[in-house]
Order: C-alpha cells, then sequence, then structure tokens
C-alpha cells in the first residue's frame, strides 16, 4: 500500500500540474509558472504562523493570495518599462527570499524547513494521513492534490472554451465579451492552489519541471489541445510509475527520478515527434533530397 499512495500522489502531482501547465506554454508564460511555484513560500510561512496550523486550507489562501500578488507585480513591472524576464526574476526570488527569511526566522521548531520547501520527500506521504471520523482515510496530500486537480477539472470543463480563447487569441476574447483578466487570474490561482498541494511531495523547486516537462512534451506531439491536456496528464502518470521503479532500482530521490523520467520521455517526443522531431525531420529532408537527385 505505500507503494500505490506514492505512485498515486506523484501522478497526481504531475497529472494536475502538466494539465494547467498547457495552458501555461500555449501563453508563453511556462516560467511565470516558475515564479509562482517560488513566491508563494510566504503565503505559506504566513499562514501557517496565522492560523498555527499546516492544514491544507489556510495554505492554499496564503498561497493563492501571494501567487496573484506575483501575477500582478509582474504584470505592473512589464507595463512599465521592465522586460518580462527581469520582471519575472525579479519578482519570485525577492519574494522567495522574503519566504526563505521567515522560514529560518519563525519556524525552527515546527516540521517546515528548507529542506521540505526546496526538495520534498514523497516516501514519507503514506505515514502523514487525514483522519475523519476516527476512520484512517489515507495520505492528507494524496487527498489535498486530488481536491486541487478535480477543482481545476471541473473549472476547465465547465469554462473550456473561454480558457482555450483567451489562450489563443485574447484580442479575439476581449472583443467578444470574454473577460479576459478573470480568466488569467484564474488560472493563476488554480496554478498557485496546485503548487502548494504538491509543496508536501515534490517541493518547490521540481514542482517547477512537472508545471513544464510534461505538457511541453505534449505540445510537440499533438496540435489540438483537448488532446494536449490528455497527453500532459497521461505524461504526468507514466513519470509517476517509472520515476518510482527507476527509484527501487538506484535507492535514488523519487521526486527527482520523476522528474529526470519526464525529461527524458520530452527528450524522445523531441527526437521521434511525428510533426516536430528533429530525427523525423531529418529523415524527411533526406528523403526530398535523394527525391530531387
Amino acid at each position: 500500500m505505500n507503494t500505490f499512495w506514492i505512485i498515486l500522489t506523484g501522478a497526481l502531482v504531475a497529472a494536475s500540474c502538466g494539465f494547467l501547465g498547457c495552458f501555461l506554454i500555449l501563453r508563453r508564460m511556462a516560467m511565470l509558472g516558475d515564479a509562482i511555484s517560488h513566491s508563494i513560500l510566504p503565503g505559506i510561512v504566513i499562514a501557517f504562523l496565522l492560523s498555527g496550523s499546516r492544514d491544507i486550507l489556510p495554505m492554499l489562501i496564503g498561497a493563492a493570495v501571494v501567487g496573484l500578488l506575483t501575477v500582478f507585480i509582474v504584470q505592473l513591472l512589464s507595463q512599465n518599462g521592465v522586460k518580462a524576464d527581469a520582471a519575472i526574476g525579479v519578482t519570485f526570488t525577492a519574494l522567495f527570499s522574503v519566504g526563505v527569511v521567515l522560514v529560518s526566522l519563525y519556524t525552527a521548531q515546527v516540521d517546515l524547513d528548507l529542506d521540505c520547501v526546496l526538495y520534498g520527500e514523497i516516501a514519507y506521504v503514506p505515514w502523514d494521513t487525514w483522519q475523519w471520523g476516527g476512520i484512517d482515510m489515507g495520505p492528507r496530500a494524496a487527498w489535498g492534490i486530488g481536491g486541487v486537480f478535480l477543482l481545476s477539472l471541473l473549472l476547465v470543463g465547465l469554462f473550456f472554451k473561454q480558457f482555450k480563447l483567451c489562450s489563443f487569441d485574447p484580442a479575439l476574447a476581449a472583443a467578444i465579451g470574454i473577460p479576459v483578466v478573470f480568466f488569467h487570474y484564474l488560472l493563476m490561482t488554480l496554478v498557485s492552489f496546485t503548487t502548494v498541494a504538491a509543496f508536501e511531495s515534490v517541493g518547490a523547486i521540481l514542482v517547477v519541471a512537472m508545471l513544464v516537462v510534461p505538457s511541453a512534451t505534449a505540445y510537440l506531439l499533438t496540435e489540438k489541445l483537448h488532446v494536449m491536456l490528455f497527453i500532459s496528464m497521461g505524461v504526468g502518470v507514466l513519470c509517476s510509475v517509472f520515476g518510482y521503479l527507476l527509484a527501487s532500482w538506484m535507492d535514488s530521490s523519487i521526486a527527482g527520478s520523476m522528474t529526470a523520467v519526464s525529461g527524458l520521455l520530452f527528450l524522445l517526443a523531441f527526437l521521434f515527434s511525428p510533426r516536430h522531431g528533429m530525427v523525423i525531420r531529418m529523415l524527411a529532408r533526406r528523403r526530398m533530397r535523394l527525391g530531387t537527385n
């Protein structure tokens, strides 16, 4: 059962991050997901200090507030002469540094340290369980990321056309009356929720890979958004299963092995994608040259 819960939690983390990462990739905002995943740290710490609890709800609220603040600051800087990449770099490093300082100052006596924040440890997931009515309901991390994943699926499913049009042509979406700004901040809120729910299992650094790599892999394999969403979730599940097997074989970090597998899958897609694969395009050009000769 421990193996099952570890793989399930990893699959939920990778699939939920990859699902939302598709929209970040299409909006060319992949690094904003990186910024949010780091900058929400002070929100998590402040939520803990105010509530005195590591329950998922106050953490989600704190992360959402700081995540939206990150997006607002980045856009404010970008609209006032600062390059977009520089705005992202300045914002997330500043906020993440504030979070590191708060962790080192105020959480020395609790299980909220920098190793947990940066690297996580998915192997401990089965022992941190949720009790309801005296019944062991299973790992708290699996329930947290699973609930956030269902929320993302529900909201994107209800407003799929709006999210799709805002991602591909925001000017057209605004022209026909779709509140582009609202859906932009709604997406960023979901990214913040997903990031903090994944914190305990994969940490701040590795969740960045899950936000980008599965969706980037799916982007190379299809040109249809709904197919891209399913492929990104499938890649996430494969990363969890084969990453755990690799970690067991090598006796190494589970979360790190999952991310390494995701990188390998991206490399395979980059080389052998039917439309965009580098090897496939080289073979096609070679056949064209042979045909002309």
